[in-house]
């Protein structure tokens, strides 16, 4: 056998049970869900604030580490994680208008700073920085039992609170002068999804790694909206396509030996460009239609 072929199915089914199993599911319920949340994140122009939050989630979990090599405190890194994720995302519920500078400004200063501050950490914690670099990039072909809990917990819940109040949350976030009409508290919707959106880059960046994180949270999303179907069949688009990319990436890296974040990132974004080819491939088609039948 050529060992830099990857694995076959037989070996693959045969690990499934002891090796394979979490990290699959992981990685279905992690991209479903941030697809699905995703949609918000899109459709907000939150997308580099999502880049800030898993930046941050990254810093959470090399500061962890630190902790528990310089001052022997024991912090779990996805506690850490979903701490700074949740406090970067509540920084930009007003935006900034209350610390007088822009949405990009304050984006541009967490991003940088999360992402210096864990690149000054990674140098002063030498002998974790191999597992630091494949929480940021995605390249652990394991997920601990604990961070598989968690996601499939917290990760269904969060779907489920999504889907209950769907129209709420919606209406809050596209259509505000309604909700309010309406009587919805649309603060708290609001904050509802940021909270949400932060919980979960949190908890997923720690087992899946802040790269392909970030993908889940915006590529599934683009992919749905560029096919243009109705509001709720694009939530249930994004989740799908999140869901491929999680569990589809894992196995493509399985089985080509490639890393795990990295294969997760590029089915992300080949999902995105089969969705933009479709849909120009439809129009296009439509188009020729139409001339057609205008000679006619």
């Amino acid at each position: 056998m050529d060992p830099d072929a990857g694995m076959t199915w037989a070996e693959f089914l045969s690990g499934w049970d002891d090796l394979f199993r979490e990290p699959v599911i992981a990685g279905v319920v992690g991209g479903g869900v941030l697809g699905f949340v995703g949609v918000y994140v899109v459709l907000r122009r939150m997308v580099f604030v999502s880049a800030a939050v898993t930046s941050s989630a990254g810093l959470g979990v090399a500061l962890s580490f630190y902790l528990g090599i310089h001052h022997g405190t024991q912090i779990d890194p996805m506690y850490s994680a979903v701490v700074l994720s949740i406090a970067t995302m509540t920084l930009f519920v007003g935006e900034g208008r209350r610390l007088r500078i822009s949405r990009e400004s304050l984006l541009g200063l967490v991003f940088a700073l999360a992402g210096g501050l864990t690149l000054l950490i990674e140098a002063r914690i030498s002998q974790e920085a191999h597992d630091i670099h494949s929480i940021l990039f995605g390249d652990a072909v394991l997920v601990r039992p604990f961070d598989y809990k968690m996601i499939l917990g917290i990760g269904i819940t969060i779907l489920a609170l999504h889907v209950w109040l769907f129209r709420g949350i919606t209406f809050a976030n596209f259509d505000t002068p309604t909700a309010r009409v309406q009587g919805l508290p649309v603060g708290t919707l609001n904050v509802f999804v940021l909270v949400t959106i932060g919980l979960m880059v949190g908890i997923t960046a720690r087992a899946l790694g802040a790269l392909p994180v970030f993908a889940f949270s915006t590529l599934p999303a683009i992919a749905a909206l560029v096919i243009g179907l109705r509001m709720q069949w694009t939530f249930v688009l994004a989740t799908v396509f999140g869901a491929i990319a999680g569990g589809g990436g894992y196995l493509y890296a399985t089985f080509e030996d490639f890393p795990v974040g990295g294969s997760q990132t590029a089915v992300a974004s080949l999902i995105v460009i089969f969705a933009m080819v479709g849909f120009a491939g439809v129009s296009f088609g439509r188009f020729v239609l139409g001339r057609a039948r205008g000679d006619a």
